[in-house]
């Protein structure tokens, strides 16, 4: 009799463990958070408020268990979100516009704004007072054609009364090769993002001359976007994802930059303490991060003049259906 009541205890506990595994199937078990993947389009400091949201643990506080994984390139952003592979994408805002343009009716929708400008600092080889004209009859890495840093110098040098057959304007360097190709003497600069700059300018190989940032303007440079599908059956997903970036940024903006360096210093292992609070010292100098994730119809039509300056956007693109404020404060 004690064995066959042995017997159902242990197929009962075996009942009840798989009824567990098949319950949190998806979920965290631990604290029962709703598992998601967010693309990245480069790991950068420029992003140090994402960082400090996930780091301070906003993200389970709204029942989030955010996998952020670094996707290169903002159109390998967007294919993996179009694929379902990554449920959010952080890239450009030009990407949706892309998507939009050629006819995908489950088009990305943009719905919190992380920076407000261009994350890129000019290069170069001399270290001297700088001038955006100096960049006539020069050669200089501009990054990926198509791509907002590219696109961003290109619509500066218009804004200045500089046309690009003026110098040698370099869009044939994939985005993780620009600066080994300048240490390597390909061109007189490069548009660099940080740590990246930081580093070849302590290795003695260039100098940080100008932010192109604030070079070039206010815009929604990198945003939060999601397939308008899973943006409609998710809502309290994307709710709570909101709320968690509007908590970084607000730390971000409440602390100093050695208090925020501390806090992300784990995302950036191989960047000294002393570098890491003198980047995020320049990202907040260049004025780089939204107060608020609110994403404004300004912003987003200065992104479809620039993309229209180099002459890769075919007609633009409605702001109330690419960006969706619902949960975004001013």
């Amino acid at each position: 009799m004690k064995k066959i009541i042995g017997s159902l205890i242990c197929l009962l506990l075996i009942v009840l463990i798989a009824i567990g595994v098949f319950m949190g199937k998806g979920k965290d078990n631990s604290n029962d958070l709703t598992k998601i993947t967010v693309a990245e389009v480069a790991h950068s400091i420029f992003y140090a408020p994402m960082y400090a949201a996930d780091s301070l643990g906003y993200f389970e506080e709204v029942g989030i268990d955010a996998d952020i994984i670094l996707t290169s390139g903002a159109d390998a952003v967007a294919a993996s979100v179009m694929s379902g592979d990554a449920q959010i994408g952080f890239c450009g805002s030009e990407q949706s516009i892309y998507i939009y343009n050629g006819g995908e009716k489950d088009y990305l929708v943009n719905f919190a704004g992380l920076t407000k400008r261009d994350g890129s600092f000019i290069v170069a080889r001399e270290n001297k007072e700088f001038n955006i004209k100096d960049l006539k009859g020069s050669h200089v890495i501009a990054g990926r054609e198509g791509g907002m840093p590219a696109m961003t110098l290109a619509y500066t040098l218009h804004e200045s009364s500089i046309e690009l057959d003026e110098l040698n304007f370099d869009t044939s360097i994939a985005f993780a090769s620009m600066s080994g190709a300048f240490i390597g003497g390909t061109g007189d600069y490069v548009a660099l993002f940080e740590p990246t700059a930081l580093q070849l300018e302590k290795q003695g190989f260039g100098y940080v001359v100008a932010s192109l940032g604030e070079l070039g303007g206010e815009v929604p440079y990198t945003t939060y976007m999601t397939k308008k599908s899973y943006l409609e059956d998710n809502k309290d997903i994307i709710e709570g994802f909101t709320k968690a970036i509007q908590k970084g940024l607000d730390y971000v903006f409440n602390h100093t930059d050695k208090e925020v360096a501390e806090v992300i210093t784990s995302y950036f292992p191989d960047t000294s303490m002393n570098d890491l609070t003198e980047v995020i010292k320049r990202y907040r100098d260049a004025d780089s991060w939204y107060r608020t994730t609110y994403i404004t119809k300004e912003g987003f039509d200065r992104v479809q003049d620039i993309m229209d300056n180099s002459d890769k956007l075919d007609k633009k693109a409605p702001y109330d259906k690419l960006v969706n404020n619902e949960y975004n404060k001013k």
